[in-house]
């Protein structure tokens, strides 16, 4: 299981690792197939302008959840890398579920597989996260992470749904999914 310590290096390190591992809450998850990397010196992310209540937990140490609402509609899980104080976090955009499947069906009001996690507000709703989950260690329940088996081949794309800094190709995905939210 990825320990705190496989957080505290860059997010340019940590979010292609992640392709692969498995992430459970309450036992309900699966294999991440896609995230997004955003740092202190990034434009599009939420710690550029500095700590605010907000985005209080980006700034915390790794290893720990940052949750945010999106739109003020969708939930939003990051796992906070780097250094504690310096804002670093992966947005984890999707996941390819494998486990408490029924139960994403069921708070999802889906049978389709495929839309149970492709998206970062669907993967929450999924998993049951909630701002309740903002700020909690990441190697201790209600979250679970279990090592990847082996390293899947991993591309890069322009990350999604921001209107700055958008050259930038930090969207780290596992080539070939069907579960991404959007193909690369």
């Amino acid at each position: 299981m990825p320990r705190r310590s496989f957080f505290a290096r860059s997010v340019h390190e940590v979010a292609p690792d992640l392709i692969g591992v498995t992430l459970l809450v309450d036992g309900v998850g699966g294999r991440i197939v896609e995230v997004e990397a955003y740092d202190q010196e990034d434009p599009a992310s939420h710690g550029y302008r500095g700590r605010t209540p907000r985005n209080e937990s980006m700034f915390g140490p790794p290893g720990h959840a940052y949750v945010y609402r999106s739109y003020g509609i969708h939930w939003c899980l990051n796992l906070v890398c780097g250094e504690e104080g310096v804002p670093e976090a992966a947005l984890v955009r999707a996941l390819e579920p494998t486990d408490g499947i029924e139960e994403q069906r069921r708070r999802r009001g889906t049978d389709d597989l495929r839309a149970l996690c492709s998206g970062p507000g669907k993967l929450c709703q999924a998993l049951g996260i909630t701002r309740e989950h903002d700020g909690l260690a990441l190697d201790r329940p209600p979250f679970r992470l279990r090592d990847r088996k082996e390293v899947p081949e991993i591309v890069t794309a322009p990350r999604i749904g921001i209107t700055r800094a958008t050259d930038l190709s930090w969207r780290y995905l596992e080539a070939g999914s069907p579960y991404v939210s959007r193909r690369a």
